[in-house]
């Protein structure tokens, strides 16, 4: 199998541009501390592996010096969550093609070897979110690309449902670990 493109995506560490439902619940000041914080121990954890890594930052132009400079930045560019990541699947090298958020704190590298694994028998695979939605979205991209990012409303119970009922039934899917995500001061 082709070498695979690991895509995290992230924001710039603003404060008060990052993780703004957190913020309501623990202040700006600490939301921002655990982003930066949770961002720089995943790139570090899982930034290096069979893959290439690739970070997709918002917002666009972003010329800091955060991020670990052995990684290539793309811009997110414009549009919703979907379109963001429809581009990234659409644009981002050829072959397997992973893509994860920044806001993750339990992600561990074996979370995406597994990930890259299980696309050698499936086009597309997710990896569950407690709430609803997915931390992770893989696609292996042989055959014609799977657009399946439309109509789903997003950061609610149904992000998943909606995403997978999207998808062309003579796909295969599959799904990986359930992990928790960190939107809200009950998630910490």
């Amino acid at each position: 199998m082709q070498k695979g493109t690991l895509v995290i995506f992230v924001k710039a560490p603003q404060m008060g541009r990052v993780k703004t439902r957190l913020a309501r619940d623990i202040g700006q000041f600490h939301a921002w501390r655990f982003y930066r914080n949770t961002v720089t121990g995943l790139i570090k954890r899982v930034g290096e592996g069979n893959w290439n890594t690739v970070l997709c930052v918002s917002p666009d132009g972003y010329k800091g010096t955060f991020f670990d400079d052995r990684y290539p930045i793309i811009a997110q560019e414009g549009g919703d969550l979907g379109q963001r990541m429809q581009r990234v699947f659409d644009t981002v090298n050829d072959g397997p093609l992973v893509l994860i958020g920044g806001d993750i704190p339990s992600i561990k590298k074996y979370h995406i070897e597994n990930a890259f694994d299980v696309l050698k028998d499936s086009d597309i695979t997710f990896g569950p979110a407690t709430d609803g939605g997915y931390w992770m979205v893989g696609q292996r991209r042989r055959r014609a690309r799977t657009s399946p990012f439309h109509d789903v409303r997003w950061s609610t119970e149904h992000t998943l449902s909606d995403t997978v009922e999207n998808i062309d039934p003579s796909n295969r899917i599959s799904f990986t670990d359930i992990l928790s995500d960190v939107d809200e001061g009950g998630d910490l």
